[in-house]
């Protein structure tokens, strides 16, 4: 095998490789215990590399608790599952400058549930009752989305149309 044979097959194998690398980073169909469609997943994730879960949520126990995904070390989707007896304020909630709840830019959206949709995270809420409260909140905010970034407000709300009715379904309201 000559200098240029061996290029050629060098050039093949690590088209290869990375060819079937690249479809290796598969997005998940639940998050948090939750099946959601990857499709409405997909466009709020700034990366798909090593997805994994980091969750302290117990829908038997219903106590609040985050739920994040990681795209290797990097949070890429951060939710927060919220019990309460009383109904929150989801303005509030959505200007809230801490890390739990802050939303930049919030507008009310027209949904089955009370939501609202900010430029980088949405907040909603419905009446279900179980041993945590009368209430549940679901808070997503997406880390990666940058300040001046004002693209992603409808995927977020295309998810959460989707996410949290499927999330409902999942905590056994009563």
């Amino acid at each position: 095998m000559n200098v240029r044979q061996f290029l050629i097959v060098l050039t093949i194998s690590v088209l290869a490789i990375s060819c079937s690398s690249a479809g290796s980073h598969e997005l998940p169909g639940a998050i948090c215990g939750t099946p959601v469609n990857p499709a409405v997943t997909r466009p709020l994730l700034a990366s798909t590399d090593d997805l994994r879960e980091f969750t302290r949520v117990d829908r038997s126990e219903a106590i609040t608790a985050p739920c994040v995904l990681l795209a290797g070390h990097d949070p890429v989707l951060e939710f927060r599952f919220s019990w309460d007896d009383m109904a929150r304020d989801l303005m509030y909630l959505a200007a809230d400058t801490g890390s739990i709840s802050g939303i930049r830019e919030p507008r009310k959206i027209d949904f089955t549930y009370k939501t609202i949709v900010g430029a980088d995270g949405a907040v909603s809420i419905a009446p279900c009752k179980t041993n945590g409260g009368k209430y549940f909140t679901l808070t997503l905010q997406v880390p990666q989305i940058g300040l001046l970034d004002q693209t992603h407000r409808k995927d977020i709300e295309k998810f959460m149309r989707a996410y949290f009715p499927a999330t409902l379904k999942t905590l056994g309201c009563r």
